[in-house]
């Protein structure tokens, strides 16, 4: 059985806009219905994943709603199945979850999930989400249209596809090598790994009106964005209000560390005016809070022939996304070892050890370092 939400009035953006939501919750399946129905959005719902499954395969939906804890199939199973198929790796998914700790988000990010929601659900942090990932899976779908009509199989294609996710000068490259480079198998290498996270989001969220939201959030991934650019970082994810970036991949940079610190200072400088303005408008406090560490890790595509997504995975990452989540608003948490890659061009009084510390899912405790970000025009 499933359940059908009647349409609303919600701008052009949810007209035409179908959502499969997936949950063995009936009360959280007739909220999720009644809740995007009224915003527009033609929204269908189902009990378990093997029913979800079902249902992709006979019409595929424009973004997917997924309980991660469901009967027979998972949110991470169903998840996985999306992204790896040709047919429907381009829908959007959210995982809805009861779930609050860092290590389900990152088998989220792996799974390939394109946001997370937390129960109890907020509406409008929900429609604001929803409709950012509408938006951005219509111009994705577009843009694919596009490619099949005209049928571009030049270098200006690959240097756009590439340059969504790395600096122009290395998508120049990568045209160079004509895409080989990531024909290649995984393979371990070291890297350095940046997260950063955006405070204050959800309590934004809850006060501010959607148009708002999905502004913020693209100015705020326009900053991130840029800095990354400017220091050939790669971009691996963005989800929800986070980024991933690496460093020293696909290409070797002996200076990784160093254009991992300068996007930090860069980002924590440009996203405090910023803060500044959202803040004075919303009454809501906003920063960054950025965790850096580095080595060896595992880097390839995940995926298949059609479909395939560049990433890394290994310790540093996951480090790094646990010193995001300690990190205070605008303040950037290092890792040991990362510190002693740097430790001789910062000056000792942007520096402050905060010891050895117990993260979750490591065995040993991991020295700690926060740096204090670079005012603009003031020497290290």
């Amino acid at each position: 059985m499933s359940e059908v939400g009647a349409s609303g009035n919600s701008g052009a953006l949810a007209r035409g806009s179908s959502i499969l939501v997936a949950d063995d919750d009936e009360d959280m399946r007739k909220y999720l219905v009644r809740l995007l129905g009224l915003h527009g959005f033609q929204v269908e719902a189902v009990k378990d994943g093997d029913a979800a499954l079902e249902r992709i395969g006979e019409s595929p939906p424009h973004l997917m709603l997924l309980d991660v804890m469901m009967p027979g199939r998972s949110g991470f199973e169903i998840c996985e199945y999306v992204k790896s198929s040709e047919k429907t790796a381009l829908i959007p998914v959210i995982l809805v979850t009861a779930l609050d700790d860092q290590e389900s988000r990152v088998r989220g990010i792996k799974a390939g999930a394109d946001d997370f929601l937390s129960k109890p659900v907020n509406r409008e942090e929900l429609i604001a989400r929803v409709s950012a990932l509408c938006r951005l899976h219509n111009t994705r779908r577009e843009l694919e249209e596009r490619r099949l009509a005209e049928e571009i199989q030049s270098k200006e294609e690959i240097r756009r596809t590439f340059s969504r996710y790395i600096s122009p000068r290395l998508a120049e490259r990568i045209v160079d090598t004509r895409g080989d480079l990531f024909e290649h198998s995984a393979e371990r290498t070291n890297v350095v790994a940046l997260f950063a996270d955006l405070r204050g989001f959800t309590r934004l969220t809850e006060h501010t009106e959607v148009g708002a939201v999905v502004e913020m959030l693209n100015e705020y991934f326009a900053i991130l964005t840029e800095a990354a650019y400017q220091q050939e970082g790669t971009i691996f994810n963005m989800a929800g209000d986070s980024m991933l970036i690496g460093f020293n991949v696909p290409f070797a940079q002996e200076d990784a560390p160093a254009r991992a610190l300068r996007v930090a200072e860069e980002a924590v400088s440009r996203i405090v005016p910023f803060s500044s303005r959202w803040q004075e408008r919303h009454g809501v406090p906003t920063g960054v809070g950025i965790g850096i560490c580095m080595g060896e890790s595992i880097v390839g595509n995940v995926g298949s022939k059609h479909y395939m997504s560049y990433t890394v995975i290994g310790d540093p990452v996951n480090t790094a996304a646990r010193l995001m989540q300690m990190a205070g608003m605008n303040e950037v948490l290092v890792c040991g070892r990362y510190f002693g890659s740097v430790s001789e061009s910062i000056s000792a009084a942007r520096v402050e050890s905060l010891g050895n510390i117990a993260l979750r899912g490591k065995s040993e405790p991991v020295a700690v370092f926060s740096i204090k970000a670079l005012e603009r025009g003031k020497a290290r």
